[in-house]
């Protein structure tokens, strides 16, 4: 029988799956005002305030340099590294008027409709890099 496992190692262990983010508590933290500001786009009222001058309803909220700079990007990728939830953020692409499709396509680099037919074939193979550590 082995004893406790330390809690820190096993989250660590999780920013360790390429092209994988594991929303923890942590990233939670990291990304509170982030996703809270995605969600406040539910309201039409704040969509069309955020249509109208995009640097100043940021300006309302107390994000990072690097979150405020990855939402005016559209950097999804990004906004998953600083601690946004992508059904949060769905809010921001949604009143851009994509998809979800759309939306994560540009998170892969492939087209909508390469995207499309990836995922009706199943997804990524589950063949390649699995570790970055261990490059396997």
């Amino acid at each position: 029988m082995t004893g406790p496992r330390d809690i820190h190692s096993y989250l660590a262990e999780f920013e360790d799956i390429p092209g994988t983010r594991v929303f923890t508590a942590a990233r939670a933290r990291q990304g509170y005002h982030l996703n809270q500001f995605a969600m406040s786009l539910m309201k039409p009222e704040n969509r069309e305030r955020w249509k109208a001058d995009e640097k100043a309803y940021l300006e309302e909220w107390p994000l990072s340099d690097a979150q405020k700079e990855a939402v005016l990007a559209r950097d999804y990728n990004a906004l998953l590294d600083l601690g946004g939830n992508i059904y949060f953020l769905s809010k921001v692409f949604s009143t851009d008027g994509l998809s979800f499709v759309q939306a994560v396509s540009t998170m892969t680099g492939v087209s909508v409709e390469d995207y499309q037919a990836m995922m009706k074939a199943g997804g990524r193979s589950p063949d390649g890099q699995r570790s970055r550590k261990e490059k396997r």
